[in-house]
């Protein structure tokens, strides 16, 4: 599975890997995390052309589980390269393992939502995954006030 969007996005989204609907259709963020992805987006109000999302793991780990370290480890350097075509703007991590992949909290870290970091010169946010969003609804405000400050961080650019 390799990405779905453009490849002249200003913003890349960048989740952990495929589950179930992904793996059906072989495309990232289709499935009910990928529906509410796509409303954050449009939330934002951005077009799909202006967004590249992918995810850190290019196959479906076993039982849908969160890749091992050494998995995202063995897939890292194709979103290396896709990120290095796309030259996003802003990436925005979506989940601990997005985050912990692109270098922006170490492994069991806290306090990783919501703070700024970069990624290959690329400025990058970490957020919660829309997955885990759909199972806690209430952290939906504070995703939301991330995603205000990607816009307000490219409104300065």
């Amino acid at each position: 599975m390799f990405s779905r969007g453009s490849e002249e996005a200003i913003i890349a989204f960048v989740g952990e890997g495929p589950g179930f609907h992904e793996d059906q259709q072989g495309l990232p963020f289709v499935g009910p995390a990928g529906e509410l992805l796509d409303k954050m987006i449009g939330a934002m109000k951005l077009k799909k052309d202006e967004v590249y999302i992918a995810n850190v793991v290019k196959c479906r780990p076993p039982n849908n589980r969160t890749p091992k370290p050494d998995e995202a480890g063995a897939c890292l350097s194709y979103l290396e390269r896709q990120l290095d075509i796309v030259m996003p703007k802003v990436i925005v991590a979506l989940g601990r393992c997005a985050s912990e992949s692109l270098a922006q909290v170490s492994p069991g870290g806290r306090g990783w939502r919501g703070k700024w970091g970069e990624f290959r010169g690329i400025p990058t946010l970490s957020t919660y995954h829309p997955a885990y969003l759909l199972r806690s609804p209430e952290q939906k405000k504070p995703v939301w006030q991330d995603l205000r400050s990607v816009m307000a961080h490219l409104a300065r650019r």
